[in-house]
């Protein structure tokens, strides 16, 4: 809490990258059925090391320690597979993308605010996140309305 008071928002990366890989720890736990070195007739799975990976987050980037287990599937819940950045900054470059703002710009944009580039190719992928949204909206059911 002190780095947070002292550091105000600068600081919510830190706190953020230690919460999550608490709670995927956690996660781990409950899965796996056993503490870390717990022998149980209850236990299903082994733990097996972490994987380090980056988030790449509106707060930052953050270093994440994803638990591995042998013996079951096991991947985070807080966590896309395969995705390194959070849905709504994914949205947002995608969102600047159909507003017409290059993909040369939109890597200077994210390089500036959050400190990692994005390619041309990551861009065009983030735009077919958004055009699954638009489909659902258009796609939406109305109820009749009076007007």
């Amino acid at each position: 809490m002190e780095g947070l008071i002292k550091g105000g928002t600068d600081n919510f990366a830190p706190i953020i990258e230690k919460l999550l890989n608490e709670l995927m720890k956690i996660e781990r736990k409950k899965c796996i059925g056993a503490e870390s070195y717990e022998r149980t007739e209850e236990r299903k799975g082994y733990s097996n090391g972490f994987k380090d990976e980056t988030l790449n987050t509106r707060s930052g980037s953050l270093k994440l320690k994803i638990p591995q287990v042998r013996g079951l599937k096991f991947y985070p819940s807080c966590l896309e597979k395969g995705c390194r950045s959070e849905r709504a900054l994914k949205l947002a470059i995608a969102e600047m993308y159909v507003k017409g703002v290059s993909t040369r710009r939109i890597k200077q944009i994210t390089e500036e605010l959050c400190g990692f580039d994005i390619s041309a190719t990551q861009v065009s992928r983030l735009t077919s996140l958004l055009d699954e949204e638009l489909k659902a909206f258009r796609e939406r059911p109305l109820e009749r309305i009076k007007y």
